[in-house]
């Protein structure tokens, strides 16, 4: 009887521990768990998951080069967006953090757009809304080899988030990113004056003088800076022979020039960016003969979710929700 019993365990013990043994994770309707696991190894296709966005479900996409608007899913729009936003070699939580983002940004720019794009919700201009690219078009500009591995990447960080925003006490926030911080983001009123967000607060982040992004360099002739500056200010005169001719008057909270003495104009570091073509306004400027020289560190605004950031931490173990909650001061995601 006692053998009997044995034999029986042994039969039971068998039939569910087997079955364990041998089950391995796949990707089908919803991708693994574990993001930060290589997408080298997922040979099968990503089903995106059919979530419903209720009335943001179709979004109208206004083409600026064609005037065409077309409607897309949210989400599919999205696989353009970050496709065209943020490099595919990136790591994986770097992108899902771009995947919220730029679905954030896209519900608040639906919601306070007030008709700026007439018919359209949206725009694919990176000056203006976010940058788009097609599958297509994306594709092609991608060497053959990666191609694939990288679109599954894009996929994974949408799907990842999907049904996620980001809100400050319970409304979406205006999820500004940009290219590399130079270490330290910007509040937004240094850039575009008004008031501050209080969700978009001067952050650190280690790692971004790691990328080519965080430094460059601008040498104009004296000729070439004094027309750049007249196009603007038609009243514009600088006397080199004066040793304050050019003179940083005052920094922002995040090291960023906020106002600069050039000849007898004064002005803010974010319009001598612009009309230099500077990468950031956070930058050093030299006379050296008959050149003038900036040294600059950062590219973009500044403001928001540094891209360069994002793949630093990721590289450094944190994941996505870890990423935006560093960027975007007491923010909460949030399922829509």
């Amino acid at each position: 009887m006692k053998k009997f019993y044995i034999i029986l365990f042994m039969l039971i013990f068998c039939t569910f521990a087997i079955p364990i043994i041998f089950t391995k994770n796949t990707v089908s309707g919803k991708i693994a768990n574990d993001t930060n696991e290589t997408t080298e190894n997922i040979t099968e296709e990503i089903q995106m998951i059919d979530y419903d966005y209720k009335q943001y479900d179709t979004i109208k996409l206004l083409h600026v080069d064609t005037g065409e608007i077309e409607e897309l899913p949210l989400d599919t729009y999205l696989l353009g967006v970050v496709s065209a936003e943020m490099p595919a070699n990136f790591e994986q939580e770097a992108l899902n953090a771009q995947a919220l983002v730029a679905r954030t940004y896209t519900i608040y720019s639906i919601v306070h757009s007030g008709g700026k794009h007439g018919d359209a919700d949206i725009c694919d201009d990176s000056g203006c809304c976010q940058a788009w690219i097609s599958k297509e078009d994306r594709m092609a500009r991608w060497d053959e080899t990666e191609r694939e591995n990288n679109w599954r990447k894009i996929e994974i960080a949408v799907n990842t988030t999907a049904g996620k925003i980001i809100t400050y006490n319970g409304e979406v926030i205006d999820a500004f990113f940009h290219s590399n911080s130079g270490g330290t983001t910007e509040a937004p009123v240094n850039v575009w004056g008004g008031t501050n967000y209080p969700y978009l607060q001067s952050v650190e982040t280690a790692g971004e003088d790691a990328y080519s992004q965080y430094s460059s360099e601008v040498v104009l002739t004296k000729e070439e800076f004094q027309n750049k500056i007249l196009a603007k200010h038609s009243d514009f005169t600088i006397d080199y022979s004066q040793t304050n001719c050019i003179q940083i008057l005052e920094y922002t909270e995040s090291g960023r020039i906020k106002t600069i003495k050039i000849g007898n104009l004064n002005l803010s570091g974010v319009e001598v960016r612009t009309l230099l073509g500077l990468r950031s306004a956070n930058f050093e400027v030299s006379i050296d003969g008959d050149n003038i020289k900036f040294a600059v560190k950062g590219y973009g605004h500044g403001v928001g979710m540094s891209q360069t950031g994002a793949d630093s931490m990721a590289k450094q173990g944190s994941n996505y929700e870890e990423i935006v909650k560093h960027f975007y001061t007491g923010v909460e995601i949030t399922e829509m």
